[in-house]
């Protein structure tokens, strides 16, 4: 584990990744705690106001304090975002590996079935699952998931078809071991390595997607402090504060950037021969 840490951190990426990470993660979990406002407390009077000693990112159209809710926001944002990759991987995953460990017909037929729904670009498949199950965060979460199941599929597949040829998987199957166990105990554990780098790859999509659903409505709701709300209800009054639209467009982007960079760092030290 040290050397593994050792060899992530010997990378720029790797470095900047986990430093821009655990901020973030820093924030996730001392966020409310620390926030000097009430994210949700309108104050007339105080609208638009610049970067002060009272407010530090100043405050947006209703007189909330921005870096409060940017505190607040976090959680709602990150947190869904990392949650829907879970859940999207670990489906992905287990239709990657189960489809290669059948191989023949119903590979061919899963796969087939994985491709087309790929045709289908991620940001407008969610936007057609939340449009059928409606608009909410949770909703949001699962219209992310189901949109990253597929890529991840294909992406475990492709890794898991070379570990089906091992002799490991050979000897279980002639213990006579189910296909369950074979799949769960046996593929998974060894072709882990890959999917949690492409796991944290996408984490930095599912924010923005997230913060787009949120953008056009369709996933966090008003009041809720959720970095691509913020960004929708700012663009009609940037005019008259133009930090209300860049803290948290900026935010949103430190995100997707901090878990890129943790991606290729985590890609380099797990593969050192490379």
């Amino acid at each position: 584990m040290t050397e593994f840490l050792k060899r992530l951190l010997r990378t720029p990426q790797g470095a900047i990744g986990v430093a821009i990470v655990g901020l973030v993660l820093l924030v996730v979990i001392i966020g409310p705690w620390v926030a000097p406002h009430d994210p949700e407390s309108l104050a007339p009077l105080q609208r638009y106001k610049g970067s002060s000693l009272t407010y530090l990112l100043g405050t947006d159209q209703y007189g909330r304090d921005i870096f409060s809710r940017l505190l607040i926001g976090a959680r709602a944002t990150v947190i869904m975002a990392m949650l829907a990759t879970l859940a999207g991987t670990v489906v992905g995953a287990l239709i990657g590996t189960t489809s290669a460990f059948l191989g023949g017909r119903a590979d061919e037929a899963i796969m087939r079935t994985i491709d087309a729904v790929m045709s289908i670009p991620s940001l407008l498949f969610a936007l057609l699952v939340v449009n059928l199950l409606g608009s909410s965060i949770v909703n949001a979460l699962v219209a992310v998931a189901v949109a990253f199941a597929p890529g991840m599929a294909r992406i475990t597949r492709s890794v898991a078809l070379s570990v089906r040829k091992q002799d490991y998987i050979n000897a279980a199957i002639a213990r006579g071991e189910s296909a369950r166990f074979v799949i769960v105990r046996e593929m998974l554990p060894n072709v882990i390595a890959p999917i949690i780098v492409e796991m944290t790859i996408r984490v930095s999509f599912a924010v923005m997607l997230f913060a787009t659903l949120s953008f056009l409505g369709l996933g966090a709701q008003p009041p809720a402090a959720e970095w691509g709300l913020m960004v929708s209800e700012a663009r009609r009054y940037m005019h008259l504060s133009a930090g209300i639209l860049i803290w948290p467009s900026i935010a949103i982007a430190l995100v997707a950037i901090g878990f890129n960079l943790l991606g290729d760092g985590l890609r380099d030290a797990l593969n050192p021969r490379a």
